[in-house]
């Protein structure tokens, strides 16, 4: 079996071309996946700069090993 992928770049015509797939002798089935979300800029996140503020201002632990960061998380 062979698979093919089309990319519909308008939302309104995924429909007409899923329907005219459907009507292609030989096609057992169709399937629409929506597209991906962008991926946003992880550095422009209020968490990240939170971060980036802890780093610059001391806020860091540094642990031997991870039986040392669950001691110094849990003590």
């Amino acid at each position: 079996m062979a698979t093919i992928v089309l990319q519909v770049p308008e939302e309104n015509l995924v429909a007409k071309v899923k329907q005219a797939c459907k009507m292609l002798v030989g096609v057992t089935s169709v399937k629409v996946q929506k597209a991906p979300t962008k991926v946003e800029d992880i550095t422009k996140t209020a968490h990240y700069k939170a971060a980036m503020d802890d780093v610059k201002n001391g806020r860091v632990y540094h642990a031997r090993s991870v039986d040392d960061m669950f001691n110094q998380i849990l003590d």
